[in-house]
């Protein structure tokens, strides 16, 4: 169990948490939800003892060990994997260290031997002999193979390595496990391995996570923070969301009830507070009408953007053939003959785990790399907006928001371009903020700004979901839904491939295609997609052999 008691913290002058109380009980896994800069982060820092609250104070079951999903990607770089991943259990870690240490001794002493009998004791009534083996079962889970085990972890590029940090803090069955966005940089076979993972988990979960599938999957309790309170319900987010909809429905008609209810008192002490016979009724009244109190009825902190794409002109029958198009990079063939064509009302996901050949395919279609073979030909009647998945270059510079997105509309007016801006949450004096300095999901907030203001028909998204708050998320997977025109796209959120692709193709690793007109839940259920899986294992295990 792990409790905030009264637990306050103050920024200057601003309150970010105002005496919060609420506790976190074993067997329950809590989905700790609010707006971009609601504080889930830092509320997650207070409890893990990384910040210490203003006032208040947060409280653990003595004895109970604490895990915490690490945010820093380098920390480990000159360790092992295997070894970082054991050291989720400091003190088991401390065992196996010193037990070397006392082993390698060439002058081994009899207080050697003691301590080491000790060591041995505890280690063994802490399962130290299958530690590297859980270990490895976490690692090969999360996809990260047998090969790189023993690899350092600076070896390792960054999906890896988040990876690896996630194993650490799963590692040793912890008591209460803090983890802020696990989904991040997992491919979408971990994130389905991680789901199984925490539904299985016995102990205290506390999740921060922009995934509405994956908080629908794993939550038993949903955690909003709103205003600087935290209120807790029971159930998984579409339960919070119908819930919280619900009450708010609730209050306003109760509201609208006593409204009435006043009106009828007021007219009634109006008409006849003059007359005597009726004088203690109206008094009556009156004192009946001081009590009634209307309950305060505070709209959500959460900003939702307008995101609306608006094709200026009709997509025709011939949209896009690709054809035998092959592409190495590093000496590594990460597109293999890749052909397909796109119908005028496809809307095309890329799944699964090679994702520089998803982007290496964009790039090659937006004409910003030349394929080493084959070729692609647009329709006439197409035009392409591309949101790219690294944007650094299209920020490298001093314009401010305003300026450079006027750089790409088709009306050079100022009042256009801030209507556009508007939408996307950027209000007044936001327009004068220079692109450079902008968070990252400021940097996507303008380019989905870009994109509708190019009027394109055919929309190609590279993973345009990371940086996005579940605002965000919601709104761009609505417009996606509803867009008249084609899109394909990436995207590791389950729900937002789910409801807007209804075409799936998944490059696999030897760069080849598969190409399915379905949905993606029918995807990952049909026995071709089994089949795959169950060979590429083979395959693996043949080379390990």
């Amino acid at each position: 169990m792990i409790q905030a008691v009264n637990v306050t913290l103050r920024l200057g002058k601003k309150a970010l948490f105002e005496d919060v109380n609420i506790k976190f009980t074993e067997g329950n896994c809590y989905g700790l939800i609010g707006a971009n800069g609601a504080g889930k982060s830092t509320f997650l820092k207070i409890l893990s003892g990384q910040l210490e609250p203003t006032n208040g104070e947060v409280v653990i079951t003595p004895g109970q060990r604490l895990s915490v999903l690490e945010q820093d990607h380098f920390k480990y770089d000159e360790y092992p994997v295997l070894d970082t991943v054991i050291m989720g259990n400091a003190r088991l870690y401390e065992i196996m260290k010193e037990k070397e240490a006392i082993y390698a001794k060439e002058d081994f002493s009899d207080e050697d031997g003691i301590r080491a009998s000790e060591l041995e004791a505890e280690f063994a009534e802490m399962d130290g002999w299958e530690a590297e083996s859980d270990a490895a079962s976490l690692l090969n889970g999360l996809g990260i193979e047998t090969e790189y085990h023993n690899s350092l972890m600076k070896d390792l590029n960054g999906s890896q390595k988040v990876k690896v940090l996630l194993a650490k803090a799963l590692f040793g069955n912890p008591d209460i496990l803090l983890l802020d966005e696990p989904t991040n940089h997992l491919d979408l076979d971990a994130i389905a391995w991680l789901e199984d993972f925490l539904i299985d988990f016995e102990n205290t979960v506390i999740v921060v996570s922009h995934d509405r599938y994956f908080l629908n999957k794993v939550c038993t309790h949903i955690a909003d923070i709103d205003y600087g309170k935290i209120q807790l319900y029971a159930g998984n987010y579409d339960f919070w969301y119908e819930s919280s909809q619900l009450l708010i429905k609730q209050m306003k008609e109760a509201n609208k009830k006593k409204e009435e209810k006043i009106k009828e008192l007021q007219e009634f002490i109006s008409r006849f507070s003059a007359n005597a016979s009726k004088s203690k009724q109206a008094t009556s009244r009156k004192r009946a009408l001081e009590k009634i109190q209307l309950d305060e009825i505070r709209p959500s902190s959460r900003k939702y953007p307008y995101i609306d794409f608006r094709p200026d002109r009709e997509i025709g029958n011939e949209v896009l053939t690709v054809e035998g198009i092959s592409k190495t990079i590093g000496g590594e063939k990460v597109l293999n003959n890749i052909s397909f064509i796109m119908g005028h009302n496809d809307k095309i996901a890329f799944v699964g785990g090679n994702e520089l050949a998803k982007t290496t395919l964009f790039q090659i279609l937006m004409g910003e790399l030349e394929p080493d073979e084959g070729t692609y030909k647009w329709g006439v009647t197409t035009s392409q907006a591309y949101f790219p998945k690294d944007s650094s270059k299209e920020f490298d510079n001093d314009l401010t928001i305003a300026d450079w997105l006027m750089g790409y509309s088709p009306v050079k007016d100022i009042t256009y371009v801030r209507g556009f801006l508007g939408r996307m949450l950027f209000a007044g004096e936001d327009g004068v903020k220079k692109v450079r300095v902008l968070s990252g999901g400021e940097k996507v907030r303008c380019l989905l700004s870009k994109m509708m203001i190019s009027g394109a028909n055919c929309l190609i998204l590279d993973e345009p979901t990371n940086h996005l708050d579940m605002e965000s998320i919601t709104a761009l997977n609505n417009a996606l839904i509803k867009f008249p025109g084609v899109a394909l796209f990436s995207c590791r959120d389950h729900q937002f491939v789910q409801t807007t692709a209804n075409r799936i193709m998944e490059i696999l690793p030897d760069g080849s295609l598969i190409d399915k007109i379905t949905t993606y839940d029918e995807y990952l259920a049909s026995d071709a997609m089994a089949r795959k899986r169950t060979i590429y294992t083979a395959d693996k295990e043949d080379d390990e052999n």
